[in-house]
């Protein structure tokens, strides 16, 4: 069966010399290693002010506490999403407001979300699902418009683009996933890319108890309660070692999708996703539309091919269910199904997709 997710390790010959130098150095918690990860990360997207944290959830938490999210607030999100981008606003103990897709995307719709905006909306979560990137021309407007920070959610968008530049350089804050199955794994871990060096040096205090790791321990002030949400030297040097294997790791995702745009085009009952204006995607996952998706699956998996849509939305969800209809997830949740598209898929095993899904179901 070809999977329709496969987290991918470096060889042991490349990562297990540099993992056990870590591990038998004395140090292990955050420290050099971690330092030089956000670095090189930062080079990488073009953005100086880059922190590891112990988790994608960790960078959403941390960028709702910047912004003063709690009790009494509204954050405006999307339903088609993993849980932890809803679960985490939960947290803060403000309500989630679901704004509806766009139909031809499955993305937050950037007119349902200023349809949503009340006096109480606090922060704008957007969700780059599967790698596609959100109608960013139109949210930044709305943002401007009304004075409201847009979150973006970039687990699933490692390397996708906005106006020709890696994603992590356009919002206030934009937060990323390492975890097992992304694009590129620590194992565990995240990083949150921020816009301005004050907030930058808040979040660093945030993601370790509220202590400056500048000024010894002793002499540390606490003036803000945080969090243990600090990246480990053990994680930050298999991403580096990841680093170093991008070209055979990320990027392949984006070679693969980008031949299925090609090849899939035209084929009966298989509606390809646009993609907005200045965007590029990173296709953690392929996402089309298809009539019958039940029929279309079982062709798939009798043919030895992952599909899937993967995520329930999450307003199905007790904790997230306000009887709220969402009449364009309704449509485009029926219809959605991602297809493998990661960096283990050989040339004649996208030959093998395309001829499967172009047999008919």
């Amino acid at each position: 069966m070809i999977p329709l997710i496969k987290p991918f390790i470096p060889d042991k010959e490349i990562l297990m010399p540099r993992l056990e130098k870590i591990l038998y150095s004395g140090y292990v918690a955050e420290g050099e290693a971690v330092y030089e990860f956000e670095n090189k990360f930062s080079d990488l997207i073009g953005n100086k002010y880059c922190l590891s944290v112990n988790s994608g959830t960790a960078a959403l938490h941390i960028s709702l506490k910047l912004i003063g999210v709690g009790p009494g607030d509204e954050v405006i999100s999307t339903a088609l999403t993993a849980e932890p981008t809803n679960t985490t606003i939960a947290l803060t103990g403000a309500k989630i407001v679901f704004a509806d897709v766009d139909y031809e995307t499955g993305l937050i719709s950037a007119e349902e979300i200023e349809k949503n905006i009340s006096e109480k909306t606090k922060a704008i979560m957007v969700v780059h699902y599967a790698g596609m990137v959100c109608d960013m021309d139109k949210i930044n407007i709305i943002s401007r418009k009304y004075d409201i920070p847009v979150i973006e959610d970039a687990a699933h968008a490692l390397f996708s683009k906005y106006k020709g530049i890696y994603i992590g350089n356009n919002s206030r804050y934009t937060c990323f996933s390492f975890q097992a199955i992304k694009h590129m794994t620590t194992i565990d871990g995240g990083m949150l890319c921020l816009n301005n060096e004050k907030e930058y040096n808040r979040a660093k205090k945030l993601r370790w108890f509220g202590l400056d790791k500048k000024i010894p321990r002793l002499d540390n002030n606490i003036l803000e309660p945080g969090f243990k949400y600090h990246m480990n030297n053990v994680n930050a040097t298999i991403g580096l070692v990841q680093l170093d294997c991008i070209q055979n790791n990320a990027f392949k995702y984006i070679e693969n999708g980008i031949y299925f745009d090609n090849a899939l085009k035209n084929i009966p009952g298989v509606t390809l996703i646009p993609y907005y204006n200045n965007t590029i995607p990173s296709y953690w996952l392929y996402t089309l539309k298809v009539k019958d998706r039940k029929s279309f699956i079982k062709k798939m998996e009798d043919n030895d091919i992952s599909a899937s849509p993967l995520h329930l939305r999450n307003d199905r969800h007790n904790i997230f269910n306000y009887n709220k209809t969402l009449s364009n997830l309704d449509a485009f949740y029926n219809e959605f199904v991602h297809i493998p598209c990661g960096w283990w898929i050989n040339q004649d095993e996208l030959d093998k997709i395309v001829s499967t899904i172009k047999s008919g179901w």
